[in-house]
């Protein structure tokens, strides 16, 4: 099973209730194949950066499952023909995961190779200059 963050927009002209009910309804097909919702988000209404479907904003809602790839594009399938949703957005997430998981470990050993830093020796010309009135 794989992690995955499904993002879609709906149409920001639709009633609150419509709107839980589409969220409901895309759940319901996540879980229907076979798929374990782990989060669901709702951002709200935002601005979109262009025009989909004439619209300028839309209400966002972010989902974290897991999943199989038949999980995924059967949601997906879902999405394409829901009139309440104007676009959406999935991305496989654990690979990113061990990308970032394998980074800090590799900055971890460079760290431990590295000598520790001696201090740098003070310097007793500064404090004669700074009396001097030379600073």
């Amino acid at each position: 099973m794989h992690r995955y963050e499904v993002l879609f927009i709906l149409r920001p002209d639709a009633p609150d209730d419509e709107i839980d009910k589409a969220i409901a309804q895309m759940e319901g097909y996540a879980t229907a194949a076979g798929g374990k919702l782990e989060k669901t988000e709702k951002w709200g209404r935002r601005k979109l950066a262009y025009r989909v479907r004439g619209q300028r904003e839309g209400f966002y809602v972010l989902f974290v499952l897991e999943g199989t790839p038949h999980t995924v594009s059967e949601l997906e399938r879902r999405m394409k023909v829901a009139d309440a949703i104007v676009k959406f957005l999935t991305i496989r997430i654990d690979e990113e995961q061990k990308r970032a998981a394998k980074m800090a470990e590799l900055r971890a050993k460079r760290l431990s190779r590295q000598k520790p830093k001696q201090p740098a020796p003070a310097h007793a010309s500064a404090p004669q200059a700074a009396e001097a009135g030379q600073v």
